[in-house]
């Protein structure tokens, strides 16, 4: 059996992590990490992960980036593999990760959807078939409570395109304030917010008298957990320290 523990346990995506875990008779759901521990669980919450003593095979962290350098330092003096599910991270988070990945395996996706990792294989192949004759643009809509914007999976797309044009392009956000044409060597990237939407994101390769879009729409916050559970169970098996993310799962 699986014993985990779970990081932002008393937030929405927490809780849709939780009723997973508790519906899968593989898995023990050991503990939770949360700075909100009054709240109540089947499984004891504690405020600070140094707080808890008992031993996991996998943390599942779907919190925020400043819970970060807390998780890290746990993960790596316990000897225990993480699938980090927040976004927003900082060039000096990023930074941090990957030095601890150097002692742990650490499992890292901008989104734990399946489909939206394979939309990004998608969005890699068709940058590398239409090259520099297509203008890229992403748009990506999500709740009106999401804090970072553009989401970390619009960043996902755009980097999977870059990978693969012949030229390194820049990232656009906004046009308002530059009244000039489109420059050719550019991503858009654009940024809705509003009501509850759970999360779309569409790529559009607009060239002459053509347009081609690719979409992706959640429409509940399973996908995501589901996705973590997945990611959390394939890193349970592993124990060679490093950076592993999606690809490892779809393409093995």
């Amino acid at each position: 059996m699986l014993k985990l523990v779970l990081s932002g346990c008393n937030g929405r995506m927490g809780q849709a992590v939780t009723a997973i875990c508790e519906a899968d008779e593989k898995i023990d759901l050991v503990a939770g990490f949360d700075l909100h521990a009054v709240k109540q669980n089947s499984y004891p919450v504690y405020a600070n992960p140094m707080e808890f003593s008992g031993t996991a095979q996998v943390v599942v962290d779907f919190s925020n980036p400043g819970a970060l350098s807390g998780l890290l330092q746990y993960c790596t003096r316990t000897k225990t593999p993480i699938v980090l599910c927040a976004t927003g991270y900082s060039a000096e988070d990023e930074a941090k990760i990957k030095a601890a990945a150097e002692h742990i395996p650490v499992f890292q996706s901008g989104n734990m959807s399946l489909g939206i990792n394979l939309l990004t294989d998608l969005v890699r192949r068709a940058a590398q078939v239409l090259g520099d004759g297509f203008d890229i643009e992403i748009v990506e809509r999500h709740h009106s409570q999401k804090i970072d914007a553009p989401s970390g999976t619009a960043f996902m797309l755009a980097d999977a395109a870059r990978s693969a044009l012949p030229y390194d392009p820049t990232y656009t956000y906004e046009r308002q304030s530059v009244r000039t044409p489109r420059d050719k060597r550019e991503i858009g990237i654009s940024a809705v917010r509003g009501g509850t939407i759970v999360g779309e994101h569409d790529v559009l390769f607009a060239g002459l008298d053509e347009v081609i879009e690719i979409r992706h729409t959640a429409y509940s916050r399973n996908v995501f957990a589901s996705g973590a559970v997945t990611a959390a169970k394939f890193l349970a098996t592993v124990s060679t320290p490093g950076l592993y993310s999606m690809n490892h799962i779809i393409w093995k």
